[in-house]
């Protein structure tokens, strides 16, 4: 599992970011998972049971995202891919903090 969280997880100075994939309008939340995403690519998959509609699903990613690794609603925040299922998210701290609290 190891070489596919660094797929999808790089460690800065300032924090970390992740490659996110998405899972809007679930019926359930479920944990969190490296995912294959193709083209040698893995994610972070995020389920959410909020709609991708008015920026509600990225709202909800930013919070469940926060909620799991304990830290500020204020440290994430989605880089790029507003509007897509594949999302880039920077976390900002404690580089090596964020990474004990990731649930993998």
């Amino acid at each position: 599992m190891s070489a596919d969280i660094n797929k999808a997880i790089s460690c800065f100075e300032w924090g970390v970011r992740i490659t996110v994939r998405a899972k809007p309008g679930t019926s359930r939340q479920r944990g969190l998972k490296i995912v294959d995403i193709g083209d040698d690519r893995c994610a972070l998959e995020v389920s959410v049971s909020d709609v991708a509609r008015d920026g509600k699903a990225n709202k909800a990613i930013i919070d469940r995202i926060a909620q799991e690794l304990g830290i500020s609603k204020k440290q994430v925040a989605i880089k790029s891919g507003e509007s897509s299922k594949i999302k880039i998210v920077d976390v900002s701290g404690d580089t090596i903090k964020i990474m004990k609290s990731l649930p993998f």
